[in-house]
């Protein structure tokens, strides 16, 4: 391959330039055939031509006021709005960006494994550019086709941030792994943020959710019904199937699975950071306490103390949850008077397992901070029959066992006799 030509593949990635609107495709190499080229073309798909190859690219505009499930890609413009007036932090904040710069990303592949073996055949995203959110889709036509698939894919990659749905453990990863075989030929990978939504999806809903997987979510949470959508574990049979026969019919199906998957990527983008940032009217009190769950665990203590102090004035196993994490927290911070205080509460309210749970708490902090060894006796009693005598309590807590919580209680009665010894 001359110096030439590889200055020229360069060229576009080194722009600094926004994503173009229109597809600036290499010239047409007329000794190269595209198999059913006119029927490829009727479905908007066109031949990406380099050198002596070429791969398939498809290009899609919608409207921002187009609608996708509950909401319009316009309220992804507001998602990126709201967090750039969010005074906290959090993995998903799109602070410091603008919409143009988010990059929604999916791929198709032979395979689920990792490694060289597994090839990636499509691949696909879409980002805002003006008023039109664009999805673009670059097909492999044959399996070596990989130099003009990802100088394709790379010239368009002007972006900050990824966003995917499982795609920290897969998808990118899988790109990687391919590009290291055609680096030589193509522009480098670029160095991008990844918002992972598949992460955030099951904090939010693993609660409610049996499986989480994208077309659950989608159905479940966002409002989006796919008709006639060919299943994803299809995907490698009919491409394999297209490899041979050369007809696009079911790779065309394979594109519309795809484009639904990124669509859904925007959707959930915006409906997770209206629940983060609490601009969901219709947000459920347990899904208010995962994202006050999130806050605690990330350290934001004054956020997860603002969502969480909402849910306590209640009589419900939400309340209780509540309670139960605000407590922890003013234990970390040695409020032992608010933590006791909580904890109670959660010990009393009727929900076998976190009733063991505050009162495992309770005993500690009797035995260990306020030195009434009769009432740190009393609640693990409480955890130890609570444990024995219900059959949907398991037999143990966390890292407590019903043996463990014996031995404390010996511990215990061994103490408080000394103490009155004295």
């Amino acid at each position: 391959m001359s110096l030439k030509n590889k200055l020229n593949r360069l060229k576009p990635h080194l722009s600094v330039s926004g994503p173009s609107e229109k597809m600036n495709t290499p010239p047409q190499a007329a000794n190269i055939e595209v198999p059913l080229k006119d029927k490829w073309e009727e479905a908007n798909v066109y031949p990406y031509f380099l050198d002596e190859d070429y791969c398939l690219v498809r290009e899609v505009k919608y409207p921002l006021s187009h609608r996708h499930g509950h909401y319009c890609f316009r309220d992804f413009l507001t998602a990126v709005e709201i967090w750039n007036k969010q005074p906290f932090n959090h993995p998903l904040s799109a602070k410091g960006h603008q919409a143009e710069e988010l990059f929604f990303f999916d791929t198709e592949t032979t395979g689920l494994g990792g490694g060289v073996g597994n090839t990636i055949f499509l691949l696909g995203y879409a980002s805002v550019s003006g008023d039109s959110l664009i999805l673009r889709q670059h097909i492999l036509p044959h399996p070596g086709a990989e130099v003009p698939l990802y100088q394709s894919f790379l010239e368009k990659v002007n972006y900050k941030t990824l966003v995917t749905y499982n795609g920290k453990s897969f998808d990118w990863p899988q790109v990687k792994t391919r590009h290291t075989l055609v680096r030589e030929h193509v522009p480098q990978l670029p160095q991008l943020g990844h918002f992972d939504l598949f992460h955030a999806a099951r904090r939010l809903w693993k609660h409610k959710l049996e499986r989480l997987k994208l077309a659950v979510v989608e159905k479940e949470v966002l409002g989006v019904e796919r008709v006639d959508d060919i299943p994803g574990f299809l995907a490698p049979m009919i491409y394999f199937d297209f490899i041979e026969s050369k007809q696009p019919d079911g790779m065309l199906g394979i594109l519309k699975h795809n484009e639904i998957d990124i669509l859904s990527l925007v959707t959930l983008y915006t409906h997770i950071t209206f629940q983060l940032c609490e601009v969901d009217i219709d947000q459920t009190r347990p899904e208010s306490f995962e994202v006050g769950r999130w806050f605690a665990s990330l350290g934001d203590k004054n956020q997860a103390e603002k969502v969480l102090s909402k849910l306590i004035h209640g009589s419900d196993r939400t309340s209780y949850q509540a309670k139960f994490s605000l407590a922890f927290q003013r234990k970390k911070e040695h409020d032992w008077e608010i933590a006791e205080k909580l904890f109670s509460d959660v010990a009393d309210s009727g929900e076998n397992l976190l009733m063991v749970e505050a009162s495992l708490e309770l005993a500690k902090i009797y035995e260990h901070r306020l030195k009434d060894y009769e009432l740190a006796i009393k609640y693990c009693q409480k955890a130890i029959m609570i444990v024995s005598q219900s059959e949907q309590t398991p037999k143990h807590t966390g890292p407590c066992t019903l043996e463990q919580l014996q031995f404390r209680l010996a511990r215990l009665e061994r103490k408080s006799a000394k103490s009155l010894e004295k």
